[in-house]
């Protein structure tokens, strides 16, 4: 596998709360990093889908912005 190279700067607090985490989990602060990317990429994506198709599941009232339960509660 191809890999390209990234350079962040982060500030001396998140460096150390990213050490300790990648510890924990065992893993490199690289590959810690390259998950997090992953993750929050996948959500990005996830939202600007649910952005996207969440007009056509309102318009004929599949989903609505308030939901109201018929339950009761004994």
């Amino acid at each position: 596998m191809k890999t390209a190279t990234a350079t962040i700067r982060i500030d001396p607090r998140l460096e150390r709360r990213l050490s300790r985490a990648a510890a924990r989990s065992g893993r490199s602060r690289s590959a810690f990093v390259r998950d997090a990317l992953e993750r929050q990429l996948a959500l990005d994506r996830l939202a600007d889908l649910r952005r996207r198709i969440t007009p056509f599941a309102e318009s004929p009232g599949i989903t609505s912005r308030t939901r109201t339960s018929s339950a009761k509660i004994s």
